[in-house]
């Protein structure tokens, strides 16, 4: 087990917000510097931002319309002050929300919720899961003046930040403003202490803020011990990934892809949040994978929609038959490639996989979510980088419903060998499955620790 199940409880609606202790601190002279320094870059960065956000806008690329114009201040009229404010980098960190978010309401449907994000491919995902549910707002660029008008407008009683992303000016005002901040499935990885401790006289201050840490591994929670953060602010709740919902039911565009596809009887390999060069990777590991299984058929799930044209004309030259999903494709005999050049749709493409590719873990970004396929049975190939989720990987791997691979070679042999032996295919994904049982209770964890009173059974 990744960590400690906690004591089973029953939550109620018990928000702990208004007897919360929240501590003042100073900055010493030095650090007063360094956030001057760290605030005047931002500020001399922003015209270029406020460009870029213009080209692409009279361009009209997806993701850049006047919503978008809250990352400079300019915050919509309508938008109406919250309970909690949760910040979101992307896609990943908004699956997590939206189940906390859907947990407390059931609790208490008085609350109100504000989600931030970065990225349009975030932005999109909390319209797909939660709808107008919550309020939605791209977080400001990291000034002062911007970050507190952000707070002060929409009020919020606590704010969690997903995972990652502490920004210094968003503390800062935070704290000045009394508005406890906690880090939920806390992620810090190795290479970031050793960033953050170069970079002292502007992290410290943010760790000072913080009012918890909630870590999702025993990696992370070390590691932000390594960095100073005192232990009464630091809990190891476990990866709220484990507790994530795939949905049972399928995504409102699933149909375009499962019901109007005729992929019965067909061997399906998906290669899921793709990155450069793993496509390419994929496409060749294919070519051997279907000299021994010929109606096999490879659907490939890249991570950023931006890539969408650029991995259709790899594979277009790959001599493959391949279509994209946004054509609303008629799947033949012949079809070897599929494209999902759509958001929203990689869990219902591994729900009718048999073996899934976790991207980002060949290219060296961490390795994405290998969890969303799991959960619904299916054993999972993963490159060496597996840093974002290390103990997660571990722990599959040492379950054998995780192998690593390296090269096209890897892929197409481990494939073979789990496609030509059914038995232990479904094993592997088996013990996937008994890992995600065991492993569960983090959102229960988490709840408690961001403020709401627990009853004993």
């Amino acid at each position: 087990m990744l960590y400690k199940q906690p004591i089973q409880v029953t939550l109620f609606t018990i928000m702990a917000h208004s007897s919360q202790e929240h501590t003042k601190f100073t900055l010493s002279a030095a650090e007063i510097l360094a956030n001057w320094l760290y605030s005047s870059l931002i500020a001399v960065l922003t015209p270029l931002l406020v460009l870029h956000w213009a080209t692409n806008s009279l361009l009209k690329k997806p993701g850049f319309g006047s919503k978008r114009l809250s990352r400079f201040g300019f915050i919509p009229r309508k938008t109406q002050p919250t309970s909690i404010l949760i910040h979101c980098v992307s896609v990943g960190e908004v699956n997590i929300a939206a189940s906390i978010v859907k947990r407390l309401s059931k609790l208490d449907p008085k609350l109100t919720f504000t989600l931030t994000t970065t990225t349009p491919t975030g932005a999109e995902n909390v319209k797909r899961l939660l709808g107008d549910a919550v309020q939605h707002l791209y977080l400001p660029i990291d000034l002062e003046l911007i970050m507190g008008r952000l707070l002060k407008r929409i009020s919020p009683q606590q704010i969690m930040i997903v995972e990652v992303e502490l920004w210094p000016n968003l503390l800062r005002q935070a704290s000045r403003l009394q508005i406890p901040v906690t880090v939920v499935n806390a992620r810090m990885t190795n290479n970031s202490v050793k960033g953050y401790q170069k970079m002292g006289l502007l992290f410290q201050p943010m760790l000072r803020s913080l009012h918890k840490v909630l870590a999702q591994g025993q990696r992370d929670y070390h590691n932000y011990l390594l960095l100073g953060l005192p232990e009464d602010k630091c809990f190891l709740t476990g990866n709220l990934k484990f507790d994530l919902d795939n949905g049972k039911n399928r995504s409102t565009n699933s149909s375009s892809l499962i019901d109007h596809m005729k992929i019965d009887g067909r061997i399906v390999i998906v290669g899921g949040s793709t990155h450069d060069p793993e496509e390419s990777i994929l496409l060749d590991a294919f070519k051997m994978i279907k000299e021994r299984f010929p109606r096999a058929i490879l659907f490939i799930v890249p991570r950023h929609p931006q890539r969408f044209s650029q991995v259709h004309e790899l594979c277009s030259e790959s001599t493959l038959n391949t279509v994209r999903l946004s054509d609303k494709p008629e799947i033949t005999d012949n079809t070897q490639i599929v494209l999902v050049d759509a958001m929203g749709l990689l869990n219902d493409v591994y729900k009718v996989s048999k073996i899934a590719f976790i991207g980002g873990s060949i290219a060296d970004k961490g390795g994405h979510n290998a969890l969303e396929a799991v959960k619904v049975g299916v054993p999972v190939l993963m490159g060496e980088n597996q840093y974002n989720n290390p103990e997660i990987a571990s722990t599959l791997r040492q379950e054998g419903c995780l192998i690593n691979v390296a090269t096209a070679k890897d892929i197409a042999k481990q494939c073979l060998i789990w496609l030509e032996d059914e038995e232990m295919r479904q094993q592997a994904a088996q013990s996937g499955l008994d890992v995600i049982q065991r492993n569960q209770g983090a959102l229960d964890n988490t709840l408690i620790h961001l403020g709401f009173g627990i009853q004993r059974q």
